[in-house]
């Protein structure tokens, strides 16, 4: 059922969604798993789930209430629960867990609390009555309230009466702002908020200024000392003290190690890098929150779509470095990122299948996904490839590759290795984190273009130090200190874990840890992506700028 225009006592579905802890979001059950009783009704309009909403766990079932558009009914009893001992045990079990349960209402949705406990936690009571108030506007509806009565208290062997009533009122709230009441509007309330933001914002603008400056007026310095080499004659050059990046411009540009594997890391972070910016594009234009699954559903559509974005940088990169293997660095590039969720989706899905969580995928979903990432995600994947390998494969670089590598110096590699994961870790996360508790999709973009910033300058100069330390072997460097990211990010959440939140049990844990190291590593794969790409940019400039013999 979708949200729309009503014609008066024109029927309106209350959906029974999910019931489960309040500490552990994401452990969540089929309402009806706990003994509720349905309504009377039993003739309902179809409900078609979306590919988002049973990869959510989210799973409608019809109330069974009798709902008519502006027909007001008073406290009506619905249904009785024959209260024997394994049915008060099962409350008795949500109360003590603090269960609570979500319904919709025109895909408006409702949330509310099963029972509660005395102060000593000897007597346990349900909440019986169900008060919904419903807004309306025009032909629309635009608010759902409920209120939660009657408590009574649970004794084996009774029954206890479950009731209902809805009142309609008329509203002002436009049915395009009915979601604003779910949204945080304190966030633009403070004003310490948008100073705070004000703050980070301009101290990355100065330290990206300020690292422009250095770099380049140190480049400057590089480039008058190279010119007067040339001035020199043999035998004055020979006498001179011959260091820094330009002695390295014969191994600079010599493929990486791994070629395969670089190269589809390159191009899975380029196309994570697609979806991130494509996907919060399309939630500051269309409000995909109003819609359940449909963040989701369109991450998914997006990462498809974007296949041949990974084909084209991986296929292309791994062409300029001599790779021949073209066809198995394809499948590799393809299936890394899908192979990587599918993989931590399916050993949870075993643990929430042993919970009888609604969190559990159903067979057909995972049957749909494998069928996207063979027929959608694959072909795309090859044409991108194709494509890359054919309009710039070809390696096209500033300077000659020596036949013979040149040997590294062992005294400052290890040095600059270890400035270069120190100086990403803390640059790249002092303005990520500054924003990544607002649920607001222009900030988030903020975030993306701030990060991705931060993350080119910081790898640009550690890339510059290795250079100079004649350690010509800069695109792993590059790579794996921007995406050392990722280490940060999961260590945090393993404070976030057992300092901010109430989270308990096996589902929960691994659930939130099993997914923040998807979350880790696609972020970062993205980074180091993003950072290598810059570098690339970088060392090729400085290198064609520079004359050699």
């Amino acid at each position: 059922m979708s949200c729309g225009l009503y014609t008066d006592k024109e029927e309106v579905v209350l959906w029974m969604n999910t019931v489960g802890p309040y500490h552990n979001r994401q452990e969540t059950y089929k309402y009806f798993s706990l003994p509720f009783c349905v309504g009377t009704k039993k003739t309902i309009s179809h409900y078609h789930e979306t590919l988002g909403e049973a990869l959510q766990g989210v799973e409608l079932e019809f109330s069974g209430l009798d709902i008519k558009f502006k027909d007001e009914v008073m406290q009506t009893t619905y249904c009785e629960i024959e209260l024997d001992k394994a049915k008060r045990d099962a409350f008795v079990y949500a109360i003590k867990n603090h269960y609570w349960y979500q319904m919709y209402i025109d895909d408006l949705p409702i949330w509310g609390i099963v029972g509660e406990a005395d102060e000593n936690g000897e007597d346990h009571y349900l909440w019986t009555y169900k008060k919904l108030e419903i807004g309306f506007n025009g032909n629309r509806i635009v608010d759902v309230n409920l209120t939660s009565e009657g408590k009574v208290k649970l004794v084996p062997n009774t029954r206890i009466a479950m009731s209902y009533s809805v009142k309609w009122k008329k509203s002002d709230v436009k049915f395009e702002d009915r979601f604003d009441k779910y949204l945080d509007p304190s966030f633009f309330q403070h004003r310490i908020h948008w100073f705070s933001i004000f703050n980070s914002f301009m101290m990355v603008i100065f330290l990206v200024g300020l690292v422009s400056m250095i770099l380049m007026r140190t480049l400057r310095k590089d480039y008058a000392r190279y010119s007067k080499e040339e001035e020199m004659d043999d035998m004055d050059r020979d006498l001179g003290d011959e260091y820094g990046w330009k002695q390295v411009h014969g191994d600079v540009f010599r493929p990486s190690s791994h070629p395969m594997i670089f190269s589809s890391l390159i191009g899975s972070g380029c196309q994570i890098f697609s979806v991130s910016f494509i996907v919060i594009v399309v939630a500051m234009v269309e409000d995909l929150y109003t819609e359940r699954g449909s963040m989701l559903s369109t991450a998914i559509f997006v990462y498809a779509a974007t296949s041949p974005v990974n084909g084209y940088f991986g296929g292309s990169l791994y062409a300029k470095q001599g790779g021949r293997r073209w066809i198995k660095q394809m499948f590799i590039g393809a299936f890394l990122i899908p192979a990587m969720v599918c993989g931590t989706a399916f050993f949870i899905n075993f643990i929430a299948m042993y919970y009888h969580a609604s969190r559990a995928i159903p067979f057909g979903t995972m049957v749909a996904v494998c069928c996207i990432c063979l027929f959608v995600i694959l072909p795309l994947n090859l044409v991108g490839t194709i494509l890359g390998r054919n309009l710039s494969g070809q390696p096209n670089f500033p300077c000659r590759v020596n036949a013979v590598p040149r040997p590294i110096p062992e005294k400052k590699c290890w040095k600059w290795k270890c400035i270069v994961c120190l100086f990403c870790r803390y640059f790249i996360f002092t303005s990520f984190w500054a924003y990544k508790i607002y649920y607001v999709y222009g900030f988030m973009m903020l975030v993306l273009v701030i990060l991705c910033i931060v993350t080119v300058c910081v790898t640009i100069v550690c890339t510059y130090f290795l250079l100079n330390a004649e350690d010509y072997r800069w695109q792993w460097t590059s790579f794996l200190s921007a995406a050392s990211t990722a280490v940060y990010v999961y260590m945090y959440s393993f404070y976030y874990y057992f300092f901010k939140t109430k989270m308990y049990g096996l589902f929960q844990t691994s659930f939130y840890f099993g997914y923040m190291a998807v979350f880790s590593t696609s972020l970062g794969i993205m980074c180091g992506a993003v950072g290598y790409v810059g570098t690339s940019a970088f060392v090729r400039k400085i290198y064609t700028n520079v004359k050699i013999d």
